[in-house]
């Protein structure tokens, strides 16, 4: 800008002495002053965006537009002109407003034709352009238009741009582009040939076809239109031919007809868990996998994503917390999609659940095994009390007997009272054992 200053501003000096010589006053000092103003500003940077709606067959009308920004974004305030160069075409309309203009044009030849436009201050008369810019426009004899392949799956056409699943049923259609109706009295005729020996001729723009080899083809298409206009020579009746001739690659593909997923569906917190992929598809394969606390459809989720040129594909995940898991995966090549779901049990750290059942039935088994041992041992006590007596053959009597043993216990007390005792507390228990025998002597051996 401060170049572009410095180089205007001796001219514009210039200009402005010149003019206040020829004619002194104020009036034109401040016209001046503020064209030079005006100058300035033009120097600043702008954006010129053009387009077309080309190509175009000869006879039709292009549109073209094109609009003025601001590089920085910011609004633009000011009115403008627009400027085209069209030439050899032949303009047909023209409208402009405050920062955009449009032209319509048509050509008889054809050709590739620029088209240019540049934009200048409306009340500047002197200021150069602010911006510019160039397109080009295609002009054919032909027909234009192009060729589109799609999918039928569940009564719907999806788009896969050139290819195909085999055994599915493919649209191929012909989608003319005439932006200004030159063909709208025409009528059609296709003729179709898919690139293996089969051929057919239809009046609609569409063919359906149904392959079961796998392979690469290409598909060719003659379109031919036709109509009356009165002629421009003799002003009678006559009748128009153009032609075009379209051709486009056909990649029929094995759609993906199953997901595998091997590895165990059981884990534990912080355990590396370990799933392969088997896919039943032609490659290149996306893969899109998640893992959450729920089974959800992978349609816009976030997932990750990777692409595999083979069948096979392994990833592991190590999970933090326990609780009940879902896998979703989602593969897809150039044709068809699919998706499925593998579940997950994610078990807390700690005792393994194998040892912890042999652990328990040890246990329990030990347990019965200390029952049942007391149990025994009980009974056995019962049955094998043994009776012990202490008998005393001494040709002494009772009463000699009682003496002697009181005399006794004088002398040896804790013994015998301890043996009396042990007498007594066998008499009183076993009075049944004594009942049938008499009475015996007791003597100390």
């Amino acid at each position: 800008m401060l170049r572009l200053s410095c180089v205007l501003l001796p001219r514009v000096l210039l200009l402005m002495l010149g003019r206040a010589a020829a004619a002194p006053g104020k009036t034109y000092l401040q016209q001046d002053f503020s064209f030079f103003v005006l100058l300035l500003i033009s120097t600043e940077e702008y954006g010129l965006e053009i387009t077309n709606n080309g190509p175009i067959t000869t006879g039709a009308q292009a549109t073209v537009r094109t609009t003025l920004r601001m590089k920085n974004n910011s609004a633009v305030s000011n009115t403008y002109h627009f400027n085209w160069i069209y030439a050899p075409l032949i303009l047909i309309e023209k409208s402009e407003q405050r920062i955009n203009s449009v032209i319509r044009v048509t050509g008889e030849f054809p050709g590739t034709f620029p088209v240019s436009v540049w934009v200048t201050h409306r009340n500047c008369w002197l200021c150069r352009p602010v911006a510019r810019n160039v397109t080009m426009l295609q002009i054919t004899e032909f027909v234009t238009g192009n060729l589109t392949i799609a999918q039928i799956e569940d009564s719907r056409s999806i788009k896969r741009g050139s290819s195909s699943s085999t055994g599915a049923v493919t649209r191929i259609s012909f989608c003319l582009h005439d932006p200004s109706d030159y063909f709208k009295s025409a009528s059609f005729v296709y003729n179709w040939d898919f690139g293996d020996g089969v051929y057919q001729i239809t009046k609609e723009p569409f063919v359906f076809c149904n392959s079961s080899t796998m392979g690469n083809r290409s598909v060719h298409l003659k379109v031919v239109a036709e109509w009356e206009q009165i002629g421009s020579i003799i002003h009678e009746r006559e009748t128009v031919q153009k032609t075009g001739d379209f051709t486009t690659a056909l990649e029929l593909l094995d759609a993906v007809k199953s997901i595998n997923i091997v590895g165990s569906r059981e884990t534990h917190v912080m355990e590396n868990l370990s799933l392969s992929l088997h896919i039943n598809g032609t490659p290149p394969l996306a893969i899109c996998w998640l893992i959450k606390s729920e089974c959800v459809p992978l349609e816009g989720e976030k997932c990750h994503l990777v692409a595999i040129s083979g069948s096979c594909y392994n990833l592991s995940h190590s999970f933090s917390d326990a609780g009940q898991y879902c896998l979703s995966v989602r593969v897809q090549n150039g044709v068809t999609m699919l998706q499925t779901y593998h579940e997950i049990k994610v078990r807390p750290t700690g005792i393994q659940p194998a040892f912890f059942v042999l652990l328990c039935i040890v246990l329990v088994s030990v347990t019965a095994g200390l029952v049942l041992y007391t149990t025994f041992r009980s009974n056995t006590q019962q049955k094998d009390l043994v009776e012990v007596a202490d008998f005393d053959f001494s040709p002494l009597s009772d009463k000699s007997l009682s003496s002697h043993s009181e005399s006794s216990c004088g002398q040896a007390c804790c013994r015998s009272c301890f043996l009396r005792s042990s007498q007594e507390a066998a008499t009183e228990s076993h009075e049944f054992l004594l009942s049938f025998y008499k009475p015996v002597k007791m003597y100390t051996v």
